[in-house]
């Protein structure tokens, strides 16, 4: 199993969809660009090193925490009666400017005496109805030194919650001297639009999760997400369209002569935490139903008593065995991990570590952490094993598990069926996350930063990172869905965006941050893969675009067009960023050698179309510079003016080595979407390395056009691939 696998089988075996696993593991190996292939998933001894301390913790994080069941309560955390709100409206060495405070109100009113301290920082509970008016507003973004959080609230329990949060617009009148960007916070009126919230959990020491979003809309609302949290968590807001200042002298990017944006937050209600059964499912499947004993032990609260730990520890270890392996448990089986638990007991270990060790053997075995397929037809177990794999990047469920012990999964009719019910579950978004990880390569979102001094407006935007990592999720999602042909990979008449990411595209009329699909007006070039702003930030360093690596990427990851690596000793072109010269006046040098031409002819046209789009994905039709020059009027996300000027125009033009000509980015996608079987076999190809975990080589061709051919009706739809992929030969057998 990869990391992806390992974390969500354990989330499935003991039904606990909170634990986080991948992160504690070390990076996958990839080969032929996925993390699937075995020869590349080698185990080190520091791999399995890594692995056994992750199954110990997994162990114990999954155990009963107390002899009763915790109370599920319902208790509203006001941000007035919380210091980590109110003392950020004293000044301090690192808070000497309003934009970093944060101030009282009450409704959409001011309270200047409260800020000033002259006044309680609450009505108390006297006055409840008063009480429930009372916020904290701030007119930036979360970040340092402003990152208010509930610190009265953790998780007792890593578990299910439902998060309340009473939040509402506010505009913040301006500064009545010269300064009017600097907010007056005793100057506070009805909000004039709804602004987006992030919610995050944070773990010590700035670790954070991100749980949800909302839209703290001009009249008060409550609004509730549902949500799984470690213990521990605490929860903190983000109003992410505000800026995050950065000295010297930073300006708000949103504040005008009349005022600026702000949010007041009321309160934070929890709910939980919420059980379905006492002992949990995963307590129960590694200790059954004996009797705990609590320990006082903050590691280790409770300990499972046996009165005869001989037999208790053959029986639960069978039962786990048979879970665990998918099969009934074998008496070697049993024989060979019984002897580390009678080893851990003998030394001195108490029951509950002498299982615990006992179980971390066999999470870390090859029986668990390797796919049992032997070469030719699959058996019916193997074939559940890769359909769940494939589909969900976990363990087969229940209904599959019953149908391979059956013998029934072969059945076309039945395999199609559990196909569907696979694609249709909550559980299919793990596929397109693993898939698309690799394939688009959305696991690089934050391996760069948009350049603090070049991209101003996108640097410290986590919002937009976000937003554009969820939207090419949905959008295959929305393929995979409604079953749509391959070539809207290409171009597409529709996108599923947000507001962040409408205002990205010029796409007017969407607002909040739902993501919602929406068409493509006349005229805008968005639509497809190509211009979604997570392929066209991973494809770019943060501070300049490449041609030749996004006309790579569109000939590898779209059209299945392997390009082989630069020559050696031949250094890569380092684009201008004085603006002195473009980059595509740089590739025509470049291109002067014949040892590069060859190459180079082929990839960089489709990148040049790409050059009309930055390192965000924001359209542009000139390029950035920095030294002399007229510069740009504004002010970044972190506040500082821009110091960026005007610089080459685009030419976005170019001809396809077949020798067709394009103008832009636009009839560019007209022409590659022309070649609808090419980008479905492509597609094709990625998914069946996926699925299968081996690539496709020249003898897998006749069944690769095969798959093409059954899905030829549906002008190559997406769902029909996928179940014309998992009924061919390549699928089947290995």
């Amino acid at each position: 199993m990869n990391r992806y696998e390992y974390e969500n089988a354990l989330r499935d075996l003991f039904d606990a969809p909170w634990l986080l696993v991948r992160d504690r593991l070390p990076e996958d190996g990839e080969a032929f660009r996925f993390n699937r292939i075995g020869e590349s998933l080698d185990v080190s001894h520091v791999q399995m090193s890594r692995y056994l301390q992750a199954a110990d913790a997994v162990l114990r994080e999954v155990m009963a925490t107390g002899t009763n069941r915790p109370a599920t309560t319902t208790k509203r955390f006001y941000t007035r009666d919380d210091e980590n709100w109110t003392n950020k409206m004293k000044f301090g060495e690192f808070n000497r400017s309003p934009e970093r405070a944060t101030f009282p109100t009450l409704g959409d009113a001011p309270q200047p005496e409260v800020r000033a301290f002259k006044a309680p920082m609450t009505v108390g509970k006297d006055q409840p109805a008063l009480k429930e008016m009372e916020g904290v507003g701030m007119v930036a973004s979360s970040y340092e030194p402003l990152q208010p959080q509930w610190s009265k609230f953790k998780a007792p329990v890593a578990g299910h919650y439902k998060l309340r949060i009473l939040s509402h617009s506010v505009w913040v009148g301006p500064d009545k001297g010269k300064s009017w960007w600097r907010p007056d916070l005793d100057t506070v009126s009805k909000g004039r639009r709804s602004e987006p919230i992030t919610i995050y959990g944070v773990m010590p020491p700035q670790m954070l999760r991100r749980l949800g979003n909302f839209d703290a809309e001009v009249e008060p609302q409550a609004h509730e997400l549902d949500v799984w949290l470690q213990a521990g968590e605490q929860i903190r807001p983000d109003a992410v369209r505000f800026f995050r200042s950065r000295p010297p002298n930073w300006q708000n990017p949103l504040a005008t002569p009349e005022g600026q944006p702000g949010v007041s937050f009321r309160w934070l209600e929890v709910e939980g935490p919420l059980f379905d059964q006492w002992p949990t499912a995963g307590h129960r499947l590694l200790f059954g139903d004996l009797p705990l004993k609590a320990t006082g032990k903050a590691g280790q609260p409770v300990e499972v008593i046996s009165s005869q730990p001989e037999m208790d520890a053959e029986k639960l270890l069978r039962n786990f065995l048979t879970k665990t392996y998918r099969h009934a448990a074998k008496d070697d089986q049993v024989g060979r991990f019984l002897p580390v638990i009678r080893h851990a007991m003998e030394t001195g270990s108490s029951f509950t570590d002498a299982m615990i060790a006992g179980y971390t053997a066999v999470l870390c075995s090859p029986e668990f952490l390797y796919w049992h397929e032997t070469p030719g037809p699959l058996t019916d177990i193997d074939l559940a094993d890769r359909l769940a794999s494939f589909l969900t990047n976990s363990i087969p469920d229940a209904p599959l598990r019953e149908l391979a012990a059956k013998g029934k999964l072969r059945d076309p009719a039945v395999l199609r069926e559990q196909t569907d019910r696979l694609l249709d579950s909550p559980k299919s978004a793990r596929f397109v996350e693993g898939f698309l990880d690799y394939w688009l390569d959305l696991r690089k979102m934050s391996a760069t930063a948009p350049d603090s001094v070049l991209y101003p407006d996108y640097y410290l935007d986590d919002y937009v990172g976000e937003s554009a990592q969820e939207e090419s999720r949905l959008f295959f999602t929305e393929l995979i869905k409604k079953d749509l042909p391959a070539r809207n990979l290409v171009d597409s008449d529709f996108v599923i965006i947000n507001e962040r990411l409408a205002d990205l595209y010029g796409i007017p009329g969407v607002t909040g941050t739902a993501f919602r699909k929406v068409a493509v007006p006349q005229g805008n070039p968005r639509g497809g893969l190509m211009t979604q702003a997570i392929v066209l930030k991973v494809s770019a360093n943060g501070t300049t675009t490449s041609p030749v690596l996004r006309g790579a990427w569109i000939a590898e990851r779209l059209l299945g067009v392997r390009v082989p690596p630069p020559p050696a000793g031949v250094p890569a072109v380092e684009p201008d960023i004085r603006g002195a010269t473009t980059i595509r006046q740089q590739l025509e040098k470049h291109r002067s050698q014949a040892s590069c031409a060859s190459c180079h002819d082929k990839i960089d046209p489709a990148g040049f179309a790409l050059e009309s789009f930055d390192v965000m994905g924001g359209w542009r039709d000139h390029y950035r510079a920095l030294g002399d020059g007229v510069k740009v009027k504004g002010f970044g996300k972190n506040g500082q003016r821009f110091d960026f000027h005007v610089g080459q125009p685009v030419d976005p033009s170019g001809t396809l080595p077949d020798g067709r000509t394009f103008t832009d980015i636009e009839s560019l996608k007209k022409l590659l979407s022309q070649d609808e079987e090419k980008i479905a076999r492509n597609l094709a190809t990625q998914l069946t390395v996926y699925a299968t975990g081996a690539p496709v080589r020249f003898s897998d061709r006749p069944a690769l056009q095969a798959i093409l051919s059954k899905a030829r009706s549906s002008q190559y739809g997406v769902r029909r691939l996928i179940h014309a992929l998992v009924q061919s030969p390549l699928f089947l057998n290995k």
